[in-house]
């Protein structure tokens, strides 16, 4: 529901695009265009409709407007997908090499990916970012067939921590018993001292 592609869309229908203040080569280039500022440039409408009326009604004001929509795209995140796809097969982390080149009055970027010295797939775009997705998207055609089917991720495990370790019974046995009270001998009951020479008492 919100991501840059519908963003941009909605951009689209408020003519955003012309309201940009660009410098001269990236408005020469298509910048007016970018799907990226497009999304950005609604954000700020929306930020000042919030700021100036609340919550309800910048919250209002882009359910209607999505609504109004044919048909809401969304984004696709196909350099993550291939990623996953990339480490398990080749256990290679997908590296791109993108570059631009001016056709016409516009800016192109071309982008091959690959997972060691083979490249997977090549991409188009207005943008570098696009023409990354765009190349990761044709590596999982050509790898997994249709990027519709693929299945998801699989769910990280939650870490169990190890118990503590239990102390020695006897150690814990030992030291839950009480000590042994010293026995009690009343002065009466001792015998009475005598001389160890004459065996007299001693007074």
């Amino acid at each position: 529901m919100v991501n840059t592609n519908t963003l941009a869309q909605l951009a689209e229908q408020l003519d955003l695009g012309g309201y940009l203040y660009l410098g001269k080569g990236i408005a020469k280039g298509g910048g007016r265009n970018l799907k990226s500022l497009l999304a950005n440039a609604f954000e700020a409408v929306l930020g000042a409709v919030f700021l100036d009326a609340g919550y309800d009604a910048a919250y209002h004001y882009y359910l209607d407007r999505y609504r109004s929509l044919p048909a809401p795209l969304r984004d696709e995140n196909f350099k993550g997908r291939l990623q996953q796809v990339a480490q398990e097969r080749f256990g290679e982390t997908p590296v791109y090499d993108s570059e631009g080149a001016r056709v016409g009055n516009r800016r192109e970027y071309t982008s091959v990916v690959f997972a060691g010295a083979e490249p997977l797939g090549t991409g188009h775009g207005a943008s570098k970012q696009e023409a990354e997705q765009d190349a990761a998207r044709a590596a999982l055609e050509s790898l997994v067939g249709s990027v519709k089917e693929m299945p998801a991720a699989k769910p990280a495990r939650p870490r169990t921590r190890r118990a503590p370790r239990q102390k020695r019974e006897t150690a814990t046995a030992a030291a839950a018993q009480p000590a042994s009270e010293a026995e009690v001998v009343p002065l009466h009951a001792l015998p009475e001292p005598r001389s160890r020479q004459f065996g007299e008492p001693i007074e």
